[in-house]
């Protein structure tokens, strides 16, 4: 599942080429790109056209972009900002140039200058959905991404209240970075990569740690979390691409994720992997030593 550096490249990408366009056409392909949409694939597109984007945001794995709609179609409140909601789940891909031709493209737009904006998801786990934008904290947010904590990349992250919830937690310490109402943007990847880097094994009891390896974790996730952004991300397959259809190259970068039975880059031991939510961990059993059974 693409993670926060994937989703910002994203942002980026599309706040460089769609914001101040205007939607001229939409088609809804797949209902299911649309199901977070309770009023359906219809009100969707009808709202869509002829709304102009004026930027784009993110928060955690969630991008949206905002519009100005039409003045007729702000019924409730003529003030109102709508943003449109993407979610990329395990395969979404927002691609510019020519409609796509793929068998797997579930909307598509084009924009007042010729250029068609596609989503293209072939697991479609994401989707697309218009909300209202909230203020939150002092931060405006569609209300379906409301209860989304900051991200470590946030400028407004509050890293010592943070450390301060996770000592109150009593589970392991990677299943609160995962949990997106602690932490956001921290997926499989780069939970795994952090606690490498921070010398702190994923299945160690959150409380049990002190204050400094908490920030310590937290502080190596928004560093390996950069240092992915400037690479474009992790690719490692074609799901995850930006708005060119480019690969990113971070996967050259990581030390523990995917490197099982091959040699820790800091003491040599082979890397370890787990079962965990479904999902693998990797780690070095000699620099993230498991923690002792409870008596």
């Amino acid at each position: 599942m693409p993670e926060l550096p994937e989703v910002e490249v994203v942002r980026r990408g599309l706040q460089a080429h769609v914001a101040g366009k205007t939607v001229a056409a939409v088609e809804v392909r797949h209902p299911r790109a649309v199901r977070r949409h309770e009023p359906g694939a219809a009100d969707l597109a009808a709202r869509l056209l002829g709304a102009r984007i004026t930027g784009t945001d993110r928060r955690g794995k969630y991008l949206w972009l905002t519009l100005d709609e039409p003045l007729a179609r702000r019924t409730s409140d003529p003030d109102q900002v709508t943003a449109l909601v993407v979610h990329l789940g395990m395969s979404g891909q927002m691609l510019l140039g020519p409609v796509a031709k793929v068998e797997h493209l579930r909307i598509a737009t084009v924009l007042d200058d010729g250029t068609a904006l596609s989503f293209v998801d072939q697991r479609t786990f994401g989707g697309w959905q218009l909300a209202d934008l909230v203020t939150v904290d002092g931060s405006r947010l569609p209300e379906p991404v409301a209860h989304i904590a900051r991200d470590p990349l946030d400028p407004r992250f509050d890293r010592d209240a943070v450390v301060n919830v996770l000592r109150r937690k009593h589970s392991e310490i990677k299943r609160q970075l995962l949990d997106q109402t602690v932490v956001s943007g921290i997926g499989n990847i780069y939970a795994d990569e952090a606690l490498w880097r921070a010398g702190v094994n994923g299945a160690r009891i959150a409380e049990k740690l002190t204050r400094r390896q908490l920030g310590g974790v937290l502080d190596c996730a928004a560093e390996v979390m950069r240092e992915a952004l400037r690479e474009g991300g992790t690719s490692f397959d074609s799901l995850y691409v930006n708005v060119n259809g480019q690969s990113g190259y971070f996967d050259r970068s990581l030390n523990v994720y995917g490197r099982e039975d091959r040699p820790c880059r800091r003491c040599g031991a082979a890397i370890r992997r787990e079962k965990f939510m479904n999902r693998s961990s990797f780690y070095c059993p000699v620099c993230q030593p498991r923690p002792r059974p409870s008596r």
